[in-house]
């Protein structure tokens, strides 16, 4: 009899997480929006209530339509455990509180998600937390912060909006020396591309309300890792009440069919974006992992097995130039998302980093003539003509 190999990603994106049997069998996962859960007697209640036997109580702890969107994400990060929430910021947030204590310390990135950092700049100071970071690609630094001791080491890797990427693998060990739980938001590379799991993390999040979900119709979050720290996080979110709704599993179910054959397109549209606007005089920098040109193309293509389909430019000419400019892309959303089928575009003031201030972003290095450019499923070469008119447009505006 010929083994059966473990199945791909594609395959996984597809299938995963929905064996579990229902009535009629139906062949998409039924969105079971009840509450709560029925039981003929005490005892069976009781059993599934202290978790000695599988089954569901109440949909804000856990929901049968949520438990195959945790597993269709976990199978795809090879994690023990999962669970999920609300939200991405949910995700984030719960895990981060659910791992630190006053007096505890973080060290984390300059260059984290707008929402994270302002986690990190004024909500955890506020309940003791000591918080360090780091200039993102200056791994001395980093390893020589968390030498000095930290209960958590929490990385983004491809960081949003400026695509820095860090090495996952020797971070990771360095955390892992020094005690720490170390964590890992994998959202704009996903799990396609990058599995921080396998290169020393103890925890991969995600914001499935942009790649995994893809269509820009469901929000979600969702963190992968061992058992006991997942059990730990779930017990803090399930009281705190950040549960993923089950439409939105319903959602994020059907658009992960496409993830695979969706990522692999926006891998390859993304680096030819990228090329084209390496190479146009009104573009001061490019972004983008996948270029030769970028500070850690070499790391990149170590620990990716694509760059993703998130970019970012900037302009000459400043802010002006973004404001006169999309408003002339005709195949983008300006829009506060990213991961989708459409393309999105728009300033950090507006997405990324709208909870900052200028002069936070300044610091942070994020410029203001800064352009997020997520690639969609367009054809390619409609979204360089679309970009092209754009940006001629301007040039001669501002010029």
């Amino acid at each position: 009899m010929t083994a059966i190999s473990k199945p791909g990603l594609g395959t996984l994106s597809v299938w995963a997480g929905e064996e579990e049997e229902a009535p009629q069998k139906p062949s998409a996962v039924p969105v079971v929006h009840s509450v709560s859960f029925d039981y003929e007697d005490v005892d069976q209640w009781l059993e599934v209530a202290l978790q000695k036997k599988q089954g569901h109580i109440y949909s804000r702890n856990t929901n049968p339509t949520v438990d195959a969107f945790e597993e269709k994400v976990r199978l795809l990060e090879a994690a023990e455990a999962a669970t999920s929430f609300s939200t991405g910021m949910a995700a984030i947030s719960n895990t981060l509180f659910t791992l630190l204590s006053p007096r505890d310390r973080v060290v984390s990135l300059k260059d984290t998600y707008g929402g994270t950092s302002k986690i990190f700049l004024e909500f955890l100071p506020r309940f003791g937390v000591e918080v360090t970071l780091c200039d993102t690609t200056d791994h001395e630094a980093i390893e020589a912060a968390v030498r000095e001791g930290c209960q958590v080491l929490y990385l983004e890797s491809p960081t949003n909006p400026t695509l820095k990427v860090i090495d996952l693998d020797r971070l990771a060990e360095s955390g892992r020396n020094a005690g720490a739980t170390v964590v890992v938001d994998n959202t704009f590379a996903t799990p396609i591309n990058q599995s921080p799991l396998e290169l020393g993390a103890h925890l991969v999040i995600h914001s499935a309300t942009k790649c995994l979900g893809g269509h820009a119709d469901a929000l979600g979050g969702i963190v992968c890792g061992s058992r006991e720290l997942v059990q730990r996080i779930f017990h803090f979110r399930e009281i705190n009440g950040a549960s993923l709704d089950p439409m939105a599993a319903y959602l994020l179910l059907r658009g992960m069919k496409t993830l695979h054959l969706r990522i692999r397109h926006q891998n390859e549209s993304a680096l030819e974006i990228a090329r084209y606007l390496e190479g146009h005089p009104f573009v001061e920098q490019v972004f983008y992992p996948g270029l030769d040109s970028h500070e850690n193309h070499g790391i990149a293509k170590r620990q990716m097995r694509g760059f993703g389909g998130v970019l970012s430019f900037t302009l000459k000419g400043g802010f002006d130039a973004v404001r006169a400019s999309l408003p002339r892309l005709r195949y983008a959303h300006l829009a506060a998302n990213l991961g989708a089928v459409d393309t999105i575009a728009g300033p950090p003031a507006t997405t990324s980093h709208v909870e900052c201030t200028a002069e936070e972003r300044e610091a942070l290095g994020i410029p203001e003539s800064l352009v997020r450019y997520s690639v969609g499923i367009e054809d390619t070469e409609d979204l360089i003509a679309d970009l092209e008119q754009a940006l001629s447009h301007t040039a001669e505006k501002v010029s």
